[in-house]
């Protein structure tokens, strides 16, 4: 089994298209079809499911991606070490965020690695913790900045940086706005606004009301910061937030109450990294630069205030 075999077939399981995964590697579509079908035959197995649009996954491809993203990751971080120990830092640095996290300013964390380490290539993407994390463990990502509300896949660990209580986002005419506090038990028959199932915010309340055994309705599911503010806004629903989202100037006209029992629903914002024979040197690199008080905090202008919580350290 050749590696390029599992490059070619990692690339294709990712992009569900044999052009794009062809595109993406610079290579011939019609090289690539042959890498996969060389592959199949040497497993005795069918990976993929094909057709005239799209392809998919078969069992025994969900079965092979994760080994295979896991075996790409060893060879990448082996190649880093050695490079590492010459002297040189080359490579790819795969890094994966949530929206709006507090404690770390990525786009300068980001910059300032690549003005010291000019050789390593940058790969950022933007998703929900949940797939960041299983990102993380599977070898996709090399560190990823997120908010986990359980248990973590084996083979990752999270370095705390931040953490942050949720306290409720309402429009100004709404029953609850200017209360000195609120109960979660209050918030039982509301209609709310929320971020989808995989990101941190939504894991953390969703865990919150099953505490206090309150069902809750979310009518309005969002994929970005600026469209629950806005709805919660017209007074569509409210929100239960990260304090810092209601310090945005864009939540300026919004009620912020303080929710009781608030440590339930604690925003922790940690980097999750693979276990420590698994990091690669890029990634321990940029996890140096955070124990830099300042050099990974967000300016005020950002995702809110900078975060009162504790200095980084490992959980």
């Amino acid at each position: 089994m050749e590696l390029r075999h599992l490059e070619y077939f990692v690339a294709v399981a990712e992009e569900r298209h044999f052009t794009r995964a062809a595109q993406r590697l610079l290579v011939s579509q019609s090289g690539l079809s042959a890498s996969v079908r060389a592959l199949e035959r040497e497993l005795g197995a069918a990976l993929f499911v094909r057709s005239t649009r799209r392809v998919e996954l078969t069992g025994a491809g969900r079965a092979l991606l994760v080994e295979a993203s896991r075996a790409l990751a060893s060879v990448r971080a082996g190649k880093e070490a050695v490079a590492a120990v010459q002297g040189l830092m080359r490579g790819t640095l795969s890094v994966g965020t949530e929206q709006c996290v507090t404690g770390v300013h990525v786009p300068a964390l980001l910059a300032r690695f690549r003005s010291e380490h000019p050789d390593v290539e940058i790969r950022l993407k933007q998703a929900g913790s949940a797939s960041l994390v299983d990102d993380v463990a599977e070898g996709r990502l090399d560190l990823a900045f997120v908010v986990v509300a359980g248990a973590v896949p084996e083979g990752v660990r999270l370095v705390r940086l931040a953490g942050e209580p949720m306290v409720l986002l309402c429009h100004p005419g709404h029953r609850l706005a200017g209360a000195a506090e609120a109960r979660w038990a209050d918030l039982a028959d509301e209609v709310f606004v929320d971020f989808h199932q995989d990101w941190g915010a939504r894991g953390l309340t969703d865990r919150a009301f099953d505490a206090v055994d309150v069902e809750r309705r979310v009518a309005l599911e969002v994929n970005d910061v600026h469209s629950l503010i806005e709805l919660v806004g017209e007074g569509l629903g409210v929100a239960v937030v990260p304090r810092p989202v209601a310090r945005k100037d864009h939540a300026a006209g919004l009620s912020t109450v303080p929710l009781a029992g608030a440590e339930s629903g604690l925003w922790e914002v940690s980097a999750a990294v693979p276990e420590e024979g698994r990091t690669g040197p890029a990634a321990r690199k940029l996890l140096s630069y955070l124990t830099d008080p300042g050099a990974y905090e967000m300016p005020e202008s950002s995702c809110g205030a900078r975060s009162g919580g504790s200095s980084p350290g490992r959980t």
